[in-house]
């Protein structure tokens, strides 16, 4: 808001604007505030989440590589037993290894990904500062002449009264 006095917001008496227009103010730049900061924690918990996805998909697989070196190392080992040669048992044997070595990097990489995963510490930190600023807020002072506010039992009084 411009002043055509240039001195700043308030004119040189500081009546420009009302305190009601200040209370407007002041709840608009407070719900802005909230929504902005809404906004950062949701894009900061869909990476987070895009990445726990990530995590589980490669988990998954290694879970899936895993369950299918089961049967094949089972056939190695039962040829292996009945044959106690080399020959056919090797090759479930070498297949069931390839299997494995599989699941364990799809395992490392999974453990890559959800290490990666943490808290919104933008998000936690904006309303850290957030709320000290409004902590640090002092109320106006009231004037001798100002109505002072109900104490909560004599709003009740107030409310009964009336009915």
């Amino acid at each position: 808001m411009s002043n055509p006095a240039g001195n700043g917001a308030f004119g040189a008496a500081g009546t420009d604007r009302s305190l009601g227009q200040l209370v407007a103010s002041a709840t608009t730049e407070l719900s802005a505030l909230v929504h902005d900061e809404i906004a950062l924690a949701k894009a900061e918990l869909r990476q987070d989440v895009k990445r726990g996805a990530m995590g589980g998909a490669a988990l998954s697989i290694a879970g899936v590589f895993a369950l299918f070196s089961l049967p094949v190392l089972s056939f190695a080992a039962a040829y292996g037993i009945h044959n106690l040669g080399l020959g056919l048992a090797w090759s479930f044997l070498i297949v069931g290894g390839a299997y494995l070595v599989l699941a364990a990097l799809a395992a490392l990489l999974a453990v890559s990904k959800f290490k990666k995963v943490k808290p919104p510490e933008r998000s936690i930190a904006s309303a850290k500062r957030s709320a000290a600023v409004l902590g640090n807020a002092k109320p106006h002072p009231r004037g001798a002449g100002a109505p002072a506010l109900p104490v909560k039992g004599e709003a009740e009084v107030v409310a009964r009264s009336s009915a």
